[in-house]
Parts: structure tokens; sequence; C-alpha cells
């Protein structure tokens, strides 16, 4: 290696982070060695699990079925309620890592009959060329790809991305910048491109929006988020809103209340979106999927578990109304 290597520039993000040898990202996960730009999670994962796909949550991806979870250490963005902060906020050497290649991760996604492999639990964006590699082998045995994102993320790379993943649920954390910037560390409108790009891309997208009191539960900033969604993306987008709980940097903050959450599903319905549901309420009755044509109830949840399931080859069993989605026979 030259003694006058010159800093290199990562591309994956908004952030575009220069690189001198040995000095690593933003992310914590990507490193300069002075040539060239090196993962350090490629085949890494710190979590594995079998989840129901509804806990992602994908409430129109192939529901009832098992989606093998699978994420790394790392993360672009800093969100100060971050859930799963213990391996998105730490460096690659500091989690208890597997060594499982992506040919053993499709094989282990088959052997536990899981019909998708989903990237989660941190950001699947800064492990990208190990949830590439994995989608790529994946969908040629037949077994789908799930990206649970925040969706920070620059063009070029995303849309490569897309290309193997059938379906993501994109975290639209607010609908301010202010918030985006202070909260998060990250931008809106790179969020709200990256929306874009997977519709366009034809992914089957689910946006979750974490109501955090104080901070992005103010009525007109959901109301002005519902109508980009209908307006940008069409009213067929499952919306999700979802209960926070104090953690990592803000303990100090109380639960969302239920009220504040069924104002804001309340919002999106006024506003024209037809699946809108409210998270981390369990027993809820926005747990279920219903028609938009007849109301008739297409899938009736209990938590994570599908109790009934009226969808048959993508329409409502009762109307015939075309339901979006991802669905069995």
């Amino acid at each position: 290696m030259s003694s006058k290597a010159l800093p290199i520039r990562c591309e994956l993000c908004p952030k575009e982070c220069t690189l001198g040898p040995w000095q690593r990202g933003d992310c914590r996960v990507r490193i300069s060695d002075g040539e060239k730009l090196v993962t350090l999670v490629y085949g890494k994962p710190c979590a594995m699990h079998v989840d129901p796909v509804e806990k992602k949550p994908m409430f129109h991806f192939l529901p009832g079925t098992g989606a093998f979870s699978v994420a790394t250490a790392g993360c672009n963005m800093h969100c100060k309620f971050c859930q799963n902060w213990d391996i998105s906020q730490s460096n690659a050497e500091d989690t208890e890592n597997a060594d499982v290649s992506p040919e053993n991760t499709v094989e282990l996604a088959l052997k536990y009959k899981c019909s998708s492999i989903a990237y989660t639990y941190s950001e699947p964006i800064v492990f990208y060329e190990y949830t590439y590699d994995t989608a790529t082998l994946a969908k040629s045995r037949g077994v789908k790809n799930i990206m649970v994102t925040a969706g920070f993320v620059n063009e070029k790379p995303l849309r490569e991305l897309c290309r193997v993943i059938d379906g993501a649920n994109v975290d639209l954390k607010g609908f301010t910048e202010d918030f985006y910037r202070d909260i998060c560390s990250g931008r809106l409108d790179t969020v709200l491109r990256t929306l874009e790009v997977m519709v366009e891309e034809g992914v089957m997208v689910e946006i979750t929006n974490l109501v955090v009191p104080t901070l992005n539960d103010r009525p007109e900033d959901i109301r002005d988020m519902c109508k980009w969604i209908v307006r940008t993306l069409g009213p067929d987008i499952p919306m999700h809103f979802s209960r926070f709980h104090p953690a990592y940097q803000l303990k100090g903050l109380y639960p969302t209340p239920f009220p504040t959450l069924q104002q804001a599903a309340m919002i999106a319905l006024q506003e024209g979106l037809k699946y809108v549901y409210v998270g981390n309420v369990p027993g809820s009755v926005w747990e279920d999927t219903n028609c938009a044509g007849c109301g008739e109830v297409l899938i009736r949840r209990r938590g994570y578990q599908v109790l009934e399931l009226n969808v048959t080859k993508g329409q409502c069993k009762f109307c015939g109304e075309s339901i979006m989605g991802v669905w069995g026979v």
C-alpha cells in the first residue's frame, strides 16, 4: 500500500464519508484499507432468528409465513429512540458474530421452511454486499427477500438492490427535516426519494411511522405525510403507526398514548390510505386488514398470529376487490 494513499469516498449513502487509511465511516462497519473500501460485516451476522413476517411488520406479504431474519452490527443513522441500539450503534468487533455465508443463510432459510429472508433489526443498507449476495442466491432458490430499512441510501445502489428485493418496510420516521436532522442524524428528502424509487422498481412497500410523543406526533405533520404518500405512492400503500416505548437516549419520554395512535390512523384514512394499522398495541382493532371495497375482514390477526385469511389470488374473497400485496395461492 502506498504511503501516499488518497482518501476514498463512500458512495453508498448521502453522508458520503471520505476515509483515509483505516478510518471507518459513520456507519461503523465500512473502512478504508488505503486502496479500497472494505466491509467489516460480510457474512458476520450478530442476530439470526425465524420471525413471523408480520413482525417486520409486513401485513400484505405472504401472511402467516416465516421470515428468516438476519442482521449485522452498524447503521448510518443514529436515532435517539432506537430499539436495537445495542447492535445498530455498535462496531462489528463489539458484537457477538457468527460466520454465516450468503449460501449458508439461504440454506438455513430453506431448512426452517421460511418463505422469505428479512434483512432487519439494524440497517441492511450498511451490510449492503451481504444483503445483495444473499438476496441474489435466495431469489434463485425461490425464497423471497424483504428489507426492513430506514431508507437512507443513494439512488444508484438502491436501484441495484431493488432488482433482488421483493418487499420492504421503510421507516418513515417523521415528516420534517428538523426531526430527521436533530433526532435521527438523517435527511427526510433522501428517504422520500427511496420510497419513490422502490415503488418505481416494483418492490412491495409498506411504511412504518414510530409515533414519538412531543417529537413527531403533531397531527398536521402526520396529515402532510399521509397526503404525500397518497399523492406520490398511491392509496394502496399499507401504513403502520407504531407505539414508542422509552429506549436508548429517550428513556425519559413516556409511551405513545393509544388515542394519539388512533388519531394518526384516522387521519390516514381521512386522507385516503386504504390499509392503516396500529402496532405495538396487542389486541387493538387496528391489527386486522379490511377490504376497501366491501369492508369485510380480509385478514384477522392477534398480535403476529393470523387467525383468518380471506384473500385469494390477490383478491377479496367476498367482493373480488384487488388487494395490494404479495400473496400465495
